[in-house]
């Protein structure tokens, strides 16, 4: 009798994981840079693993976290923080802000970056962009009281923002980097169920589904 609930847990965890295999959004990272509090990462690792986002990145320069993601999965801070999400999804950990946007580059990667109007940069609202253009996209997300860096913004494609209609003209960490990563996860989700392939190419007879059935949730 002991051994039965761990083999149906095993079972359902197997269950869950082909189910949600196709809505995951391929060659799309989320980069969080310098991040002051240890709870945002877990939030926003959190936040990745829910909205399907393919892989979460954090720019480290304090060193808070372990090089190895094995260690990352097994560390109680993020595990608690992103509800148990680090285990189920691969974190990457740089040391610097160059190291990061050079391993991007180097494996195809384009970069936005989320920040307010700058000028000389290609600046959208966050519901105007079209994040489909790139084949792989990499989202960064600043410091919680800097925000993001001018090597980020420099080397990016355009800047994105979230259009604010209250006294207050900010968002936390976790919030901000939930509404940014569901619309370009949704965009590209339903780009991936059109398409085979990047430039709109090899459009698909079927689509695929873009949300989960209910029997799999």
């Amino acid at each position: 009798m002991q051994d039965k609930a761990p083999k149906k847990q095993r079972a359902s965890v197997r269950k869950r994981a082909d189910a949600i295999k196709e809505f995951r959004c391929k060659n799309l990272i989320a980069v969080i840079e310098d991040p002051a509090d240890i709870k945002n990462i877990g939030t926003v690792i959190r936040n990745v693993n829910a909205l399907g986002v393919e892989k979460a990145y954090v720019v480290d320069p304090r060193n808070s976290l372990p090089n190895d993601w094995q260690e990352m999965r097994e560390r109680k801070s993020l595990s608690s923080t992103s509800v148990s999400a680090v285990k189920w999804t691969f974190v990457k950990r740089f040391d610097s802000t160059e190291d990061c946007l050079n391993h991007l580059e180097s494996n195809g990667f384009v970069s936005v970056v989320t920040s307010p109007h700058v000028k000389g940069k290609t600046n959208v609202y966050l519901h105007e962009g079209d994040f489909t253009q790139f084949a792989k996209l990499a989202v960064w997300f600043g410091n919680e009281k800097r925000g993001i860096s001018e090597t980020a913004i420099h080397r990016s494609a355009m800047c994105v923002a979230i259009p604010m209609f209250g006294m207050i003209e900010s968002l936390n960490l976790g919030t901000s980097s939930g509404i940014v990563l569901y619309e370009i996860a949704k965009q590209r989700r339903e780009y991936q169920s059109r398409y085979r392939n990047a430039g709109r190419r090899g459009e698909r007879t079927d689509p695929l589904p873009t949300i989960m059935p209910r029997d799999n949730v």
